[in-house]
């Protein structure tokens, strides 16, 4: 099996997939700097699967840094998750998301260039679709990104085909996923962002076991059934399983493939669920709509299906259920626990 860095591998997507990769005998190298994600996740990773991994503490845009890691390792391959991803911070902030974002992209695929890594899974996003006014997006719709966040996203797919157009030897896929939720079915690994939280998930764990009063439904007047925005919820450990599978896939050259469920679930539907889930209500408000956000994002996954034989096949109740049961156990997230440090090993020859 290959070695494998994950950038942003902390963070609630880049865990999953760490278990992924150690479930199925890749070892896995983690470069992060922890601004989002959590160190203990790494733990709980390690807990999860009985295997451990290599940690480095490290910016995806440090040069010098990533050159480190990609000397210290025999790398075959990178899954490329770290980035900011909130679409309100970005219409803030958004020099540092095209800083963050682009930039690191640009430094990680030279250091991989120049190392000799020509295999690479991005984590691209749905948002680049925008407001369509279309029913199910599939890959061959034009990119109408609406907020600085999803421009970063679309900005980093342009950057990886133009590096694979000029270095014929770079095999990418960019990955646009909808909306991840849930947890790892043993309570053991979850979402526990840092910072700001705007995804609905965490928001709505959060209130269930009493660390916010309410949730803040940005929106109530979209053309949808009920009037709240419709996502695509596809749960974690399945996006996790489908960049497993991507690394199998690669061809040279940079290919897009969408990933979820092409099932649309309003917020208010997802609230009536997760209550459930939780066995006690869920206070609510219907507030203003957030700037850059869209009415509905629905996935259509007929090309990940033909191609990869990949399918979503958990519900929104099994997200939820799995969701609480991390929250449950980690009422107050995870615990203030960092990763033993690793030494690194030395370079493997190729």
């Amino acid at each position: 099996m290959s070695t494998v860095l994950v950038t942003g591998g902390a963070g609630f997507i880049g865990s999953h997939t760490c278990v992924e990769l150690l479930e199925h005998g890749h070892d896995v190298v983690v470069v992060d700097d922890h601004s989002t994600g959590s160190p203990a996740a790494l733990d709980a990773v390690q807990a999860v699967t009985g295997r451990t991994l290599v940690a480095h503490d490290v910016d995806v845009r440090d040069r010098a840094g990533l050159d480190a890691v990609l000397a210290a390792h025999r790398v075959d391959a990178v899954v490329h998750f770290a980035a900011r991803k909130a679409v309100g911070e970005s219409v803030r902030i958004p020099l540092e998301y095209y800083d963050i974002n682009v930039g690191g992209t640009v430094t990680l695929l030279q250091a991989m260039l120049a190392s000799g890594v020509h295999r690479l899974v991005f984590s691209s996003s749905c948002s680049i679709y925008g407001d369509t006014g279309a029913g199910l997006l599939d890959e061959s719709l034009p990119a109408r990104p609406t907020n600085p966040y999803a421009r970063s996203k679309w900005m980093c797919e342009q950057v990886i085909a133009d590096a694979a157009a000029r270095h014929p030897e770079l095999a990418a896929v960019a990955l646009r996923y909808f909306n991840p939720a849930g947890a790892h079915p043993s309570g053991l690994l979850g979402e526990d962002p840092r910072g700001a939280v705007t995804n609905v998930f965490p928001l709505l764990m959060q209130v269930a076991v009493g660390r916010r009063d309410r949730l803040e439904i940005f929106g109530g007047d979209y053309p949808t059934p009920d009037g709240t925005a419709v996502r695509d919820y596809v749960h974690v450990v399945e996006i996790a399983d489908g960049h497993r599978v991507a690394l199998d896939r690669l061809q040279p050259g940079m290919r897009v493939l969408n990933l979820g469920t092409g099932v649309g679930t309003s917020v208010r539907r997802l609230v009536a669920e997760f209550a459930e889930a939780a066995g006690r209500p869920i206070p609510h408000a219907v507030v203003d709509r957030r700037p850059g956000d869209v009415a509905e994002l629905v996935a259509d996954t007929a090309l990940v299906e033909r191609e990869w034989g990949w399918r979503a096949r958990l519900d929104v109740a099994a997200m939820c259920r799995d969701a609480w049961r991390f929250q449950r156990s980690h009422p107050t997230g995870y615990p203030g626990r960092r990763i033993s440090a690793v030494a690194a090993p030395p370079r493997r020859s190729r």
